[in-house]
């Protein structure tokens, strides 16, 4: 593995600065810190939370113990490049990001409709941010001083960094570098690409000469001496034969990915093929006489760089201009520790591993009890730490047994279609880390949130048994996703056999602690690969099991993603793509995805009437009656008078929710009341 510049070795920009209770929102804190300008102003799509699980607090917080002074405008009105300079004109850049969510998925739902809501909004109000928000508030910043170098990042960027499908508009957008107009755009856990390029323009390096930055993307004309440039195709064979360091692979262009989705999936393969930062190499990708240039991924942070960024010196809740605003995301967060970043699953329709990268990145001990303590202390801790993880519950300290065969290894993951035998799965760092956690005054219980893996769990059934004796209350979320190899194989999950053998062992280890406790199972419907009939296997299996799921979801297909790849292209990336290869089935009409959703919902009277349609037309009409082995009931009395009492039901929360939306806020002031927020 290259060695990187350790992150906080630079000189700092400001020798004198000292850190901020809280990076300014006004000109009103920029005087009270005795700031005349600010060096870098980051623009961002949700509320200021200065919290570590907040990116744009990462990254601010990051720039200031470097020595910039760094400003933040949150949620800004974009209908105007006014609200865009209301912290004046910075020094140095605009850092640009939709927030921590792509701005489309945090707006719309997978059957593209509006949400209600925005959890990283004051009181969850939605419409605060617009779609494509990177875009949108780049081009704000472009009018409000034309000068200012823009630099993109956040997950909205680093998933778009290529040409990429988009659900919402049907089509194949441009990188959203060219779209946004942004001078570079920084991809993954940024904060290497982000201290470097922050302090070469600093040094006065003009944006478009800063060329050379692992994780950063930009646009060139052609490819530059001493490159050798590699067209990638479906017959190419050895391009890691040649140098990584003066070699660029030429993926499919944007108009070739638009004509042809076979050509679609072949970029898609190519960019997965080269993200493992031991042995990537550049990338470029033609958009028309333009060229974008992605370098390979940034090296992973170090435990001591781990340390050093989630010790900072955070406010640990929002800026004060929100008042007492309810802002979801910061109330399900607050007490939760952040432990590792990565994962190594590489489930193709997650975005984990193409923005985190599949290296396991962790803390020390030490600094995650420091944070634990601190916690403990803050005014109005209950004792319970929400969640102790990050992108996945149990990779701490799991890490391939030897770093050469890591740094060499291609594969998209170390668990699919069998855990690795180079991979060490010996849970006993976590569970020494959850027994320190345990420890720490003030804490009554600690609690594991995030997704357990459960096919690395079941090689350690020692961590099986401390996180049921300890750490569940009551509930155990889990993600089997499905039961039928079709989809299993296109989402790269284990088979249903290695999750009935975490159950066993999940209820063998409850019983034995004395205490009553269940999974929670969580489901995909319409995935990439999955019939009807995949999805009738999965209804009669959650029926054997006496399940009935409520949190249910269908396949949103994000950008960049593998299974967005086989949803546009019906083909399969995680093999060698050509016209000829193998065809993957995708379900996209509206009813199709909607009857797979009801299939998971067999049990509510309202899916009854499409189940028993489609039940008809698969020539199933014996799963339709009132026994045991049924699915779903005829179409009788009885059934319609069940369906008339849910739907009553329905009508009543609604009638509530609009009576309770009608009341003014709690903390909220009267309308003739005058407020002292602007």
């Amino acid at each position: 593995m290259p060695i990187a510049p350790e992150l906080f070795s630079y000189p700092k920009y400001r020798d004198d600065l000292k850190p901020a209770p809280f990076l300014p929102m006004s000109r009103a804190e920029m005087k009270k810190l005795g700031w005349d300008s600010c060096d870098i102003i980051i623009v961002t799509g949700d509320a200021y939370i200065d919290h570590p699980s907040f990116g744009m607090s990462v990254v601010g917080r990051v720039l200031e113990a470097q020595g910039f002074r760094v400003g933040i405008i949150a949620q800004p009105d974009w209908s105007s490049a006014e609200p865009f300079k209301i912290l004046g004109k910075p020094n140095l850049y605009f850092g640009v990001t939709a927030g921590n969510m792509d701005s489309m998925v945090n707006k719309y739902t997978s059957d593209r409709r509006k949400r209600s809501n925005d959890a990283y909004t004051p009181h969850a109000e939605p419409d605060k941010r617009p779609d494509r928000a990177a875009i949108v508030y780049s081009q704000r910043c472009r009018e409000a001083y034309k000068d200012v170098p823009i630099v993109l990042g956040g997950i909205e960027a680093s998933l778009r960094r290529i040409a990429q499908f988009d659900i919402w508009s049907e089509k194949i957008r441009r990188s959203i570098l060219l779209d946004a107009r942004g001078d570079i755009l920084l991809f993954g856990n940024a904060e290497r690409a982000l201290v470097e390029v922050s302090h070469l323009i600093a040094q006065g390096v003009p944006v478009e000469e800063i060329k050379h930055v692992r994780g950063t993307a930009f646009a060139v004309k052609g490819v530059p001496e001493p490159f050798k440039e590699l067209v990638y195709t479906a017959k190419m064979t050895s391009p890691w034969k040649e140098p990584r360091e003066t070699t660029v692979i030429r993926i499919p262009s944007y108009e070739e990915v638009v004509e042809n989705p076979v050509a679609y999936a072949q970029a898609s393969r190519a960019l997965h093929s080269e993200s493992n930062p031991g042995n990537a190499r550049a990338l470029i990708q033609a958009h028309g006489n333009r060229n974008v240039w992605l370098n390979p991924p940034p090296i992973p942070l170090t435990m001591r760089e781990m340390d050093g960024i989630y010790e900072l010196p955070y406010a640990r809740e929002p800026h004060p201009v929100y008042g007492n605003a309810k802002i979801p995301a910061w109330d399900m967060i607050k007490n939760s520790i952040i432990i590792e970043r990565g994962c190594f699953g590489g489930c193709t329709f997650c975005s984990i591993t193409e923005h985190e990268g599949r290296i396991i990145q962790r803390r020390s001990k030490e600094s995650i009890i420091r944070e634990i303590e601190a916690v403990s202390q803050a005014p109005g801790f209950t004792g319970v730490i929400s969640d102790l993880g990050g992108p996945t519950a149990n990779m701490y300290g799991l890490q391939c047994k030897s770093r050469e065969i890591e740094a060499a290894c291609r594969k998209p993951s170390c668990v699919f279609p069998d855990v690795c035998p180079n991979l060490q799965t010996d849970h006993s760092e976590l569970i020494d880390l959850y027994r320190k956690a345990r420890n720490v005054d003030g804490v009554k219980k600690v609690l594991v949130a995030s997704g357990i893996r459960y096919d690395l769990a079941v090689k350690d059934p020692r961590y099986i048994r401390e996180l049921a004796e300890h750490h569940v209350g009551g509930y155990l979320k889990i993600a089997p996703e499905h039961v039928a190899d079709g989809p299993l194989s296109k989402m790269m999950k284990p088979g249903i056999g290695t999750y009935d053998k975490f159950a066993e062992l999940f209820a063998q280890a409850s019983e034995a602690a004395g205490k009553e406790q269940y999974l929670i199972p969580y489901f995909i419907a319409a995935h990439p690969g999955t019939e009807d009939s995949d999805m009738l296997e999965l209804a009669l299996w959650l029926k054997r099991q006496n399940m009935r799921v409520d949190q249910v979801q269908t396949f949103l297909p994000t950008p960049m993603s593998t299974a967005t790849a086989m949803y546009y292209s019906g083909k399969n990336p995680l093999r060698k793509v050509t016209e000829e290869s193998e065809e993957v089935n995708t379900p996209k009409g509206l009813r199709q995805r909607r009857l797979h959703k009801a299939f998971l919902r067999y049990h509510d009277p309202e899916n009854w009437a499409a189940l028993r349609d489609a039940l008809t037309e698969m020539g199933r009409q014996d799963l339709i009656g009132r026994g045991p082995r049924h699915l779903v009931p005829p179409d009788d009395r009885r059934a319609r008078e069940e369906l008339d009492k849910v739907r009553a039901q329905k009508e009543s929360r609604t009638k509530k929710k609009k009576s309770s939306a009608t009341k003014p806020a709690k903390g909220s002031q009267n309308k003739n009341s005058r407020s002292k927020r602007k």
